[in-house]
């Protein structure tokens, strides 16, 4: 790991944090390092959802790091991490992929002592898959308003694959400049999980660089792109009942999982699941009043 005292900024990067960078074989990842100088512990490695970066994790990580090392990553073609290159897309299995090589070149020590890993969204379904596959090297699991990919029936395979493919071809439309990051947190406010004007200002200036005269969103737009398959819930069912890790799955009771019915039978396929129910919407890690979450995660990963 190459990393760098992150100084007091107008951008609000913690000040108790490190700007650390990840070097892989084909990209290079980037995140922020809450260190701990004290204990022994395994570290716990932490990985945020779609269109985040690790600034999401900055309320939890300071509570997690009074305990062992930290590291939020920011996924590839988020945050200040590399994007795939031309011709290429991000696959979800990429992503669990460029978590198992991070691990094994930066984390080797989880051969003897495995390591934590902390997910939102996406970050956990990708733990989750990694956890499922390699599961002598994770100690201990928590998905953060996430159980499971994103599913589909089988006979979508096709119509999924060509939208997919047709927007490959079309591309991606030029960038919106905004005048300041004031304008863009505005936007991000009201997406998909809305977010209150403070967790937006938190998260969106780590996916924002300067042009023209503005910003435009450092975030790879393919990232927006149709994915060209995904799992059926067979599948997604046999990749949980894989999950042999101690899991804890934080339940928002206003997050984007709220109400789906498969999640209860999903809940039963691993094994020993812990389950916590707090309150807040799907970022409930970062915005609103974090005490339960981080209490339910403290509780579960450190014994406290």
């Amino acid at each position: 790991m190459i990393d760098a005292v992150v100084a007091g900024s107008g951008l609000a990067i913690p000040a108790d944090c490190r700007e650390a960078h990840w070097p892989l074989e084909n990209i290079t990842l980037a995140g922020l390092t809450w260190p701990n100088h004290r204990e022994a512990r395994p570290p716990v490695v932490m990985v945020h959802g779609w269109l985040d970066n690790a600034m999401t994790f900055t309320k939890l990580a300071p509570e997690l790091s009074e305990f062992t090392n930290v590291h939020a990553i920011d996924l590839a073609g988020h945050g200040h991490s590399g994007h795939r290159p031309p011709g290429f897309g991000y696959w979800l299995t990429d992503y669990v992929a460029d978590l198992c090589e991070l691990i094994d070149l930066h984390f080797s020590e989880a051969d003897q002592q495995p390591l934590d890993l902390v997910g939102h969204s996406l970050g956990g379904i990708i733990c989750g898959l990694y956890a499922a596959a390699f599961p002598e090297r994770v100690g201990r699991l928590v998905m953060i308003d996430s159980l499971g990919a994103l599913s589909r029936n089988a006979e979508d395979t096709v119509p999924q694959l060509r939208r997919a493919l047709q927007k490959k071809m079309n591309g991606s439309a030029p960038p919106t400049v905004y005048p300041d990051m004031a304008t863009a947190a505005r936007i991000r406010e009201g997406g998909l999980s809305p977010l209150s004007p403070e967790a937006a200002k938190t998260l969106v200036p780590r996916n924002m660089r300067s042009q023209g005269g503005g910003f435009i969103w450092r975030t790879d737009a393919r990232l927006r792109h149709p994915t060209a398959l995904m799992m059926t819930e067979e599948q997604v069912h046999a990749s949980l009942a894989a999950i042999r890790t101690p899991t804890l799955f934080v339940r928002a009771r206003k997050g984007l999982l709220a109400k789906r019915g498969v999640l209860d039978k999903r809940a039963e396929l691993i094994s020993g699941l812990t389950i916590a129910d707090v309150p807040g919407g799907h970022h409930c890690h970062l915005d609103g009043d974090t005490v339960p979450v981080v209490s339910a995660i403290k509780r579960f990963l450190f014994d406290v």
